[in-house]
């Protein structure tokens, strides 16, 4: 079946409030292991760039290589990992995120389109209740821009939106889907505000400053066709 319209939707500073996660995760090593838990943010930055996505498990691994001669600092990394994967995400999901998810399902299917390793953000997606407001519709990818085949290929449709907060992002996929595409830029988190970004990339069809402004839009004119 070829739908109308699918809405795509980022997940981390789009739906969710990850740059709280990361400042609980910061203060959490920093009372483990005081100034010594930055060197987890070393790794935690060396595996994005050579990832191209946030792994923190990944990070993780490399921070407990550090460790392993130090059995009690050891001992108390695996206090880190239950940190992780119990965090509580279903708080820090944006005020009328989930609203939004069903609001734009009236008008097509609603689904989770998000970078991110294999383990770590599904149980994000899931703990946050955000898989289950898109009804299992989830999609993650090492680099998502470069699966629009894929995307077509499991939920083929005539237009679709993408919600993310990286223009880098929507600015890639315009490329590709052109006038298929409407792009909306929620300008949430640490790379919405980025000033580097400014000018760099062409300006989105879309901006609000929070995910839950488009609960005031006319989506049914925004989906139209140009």
């Amino acid at each position: 079946m070829t739908h109308d319209v699918v809405f795509l939707l980022d997940v981390d500073n789009t739906l969710l409030d990850n740059d709280s996660i990361a400042d609980d995760l910061r203060a959490h090593l920093n009372q483990q292991f005081g100034s010594a838990g930055e060197r987890y943010w070393s790794h935690f930055e060396d595996i994005r760039r050579e990832l191209g996505y946030a792994d923190y498990l990944g990070a993780l691994q490399r921070y407990r290589a550090d460790l392993e001669n130090d059995g009690e600092a050891a001992h108390r990394l695996l206090s880190v990992s239950g940190f992780l994967v119990d965090y509580p995400f279903a708080e820090r999901v944006y005020p009328g995120a989930v609203d939004v998810i069903g609001m734009l399902g009236g008008f097509g299917p609603t689904v989770i389109l998000s970078d991110g390793d294999v383990v770590f953000q599904p149980r994000k997606v899931s703990r946050s209740g955000i898989w289950e407001a898109v009804e299992g519709r989830v999609l993650i990818f090492i680099h998502k821009e470069q699966m629009l085949a894929t995307v077509e290929r499991e939920y083929p449709a005539k237009r679709y939106v993408m919600i993310d907060d990286k223009v880098r992002i929507l600015d890639a996929m315009k490329r590709i889907w052109e006038d298929r595409l409407v792009t909306v830029f929620p300008r949430q988190g640490h790379y919405a505000n980025d000033p580097a970004n400014i000018g760099k990339y062409r300006t989105p069809d879309v901006t609000v400053d929070r995910i839950g402004d488009l609960l005031d839009m006319d989506i049914g004119k925004m989906i139209a066709a140009p």
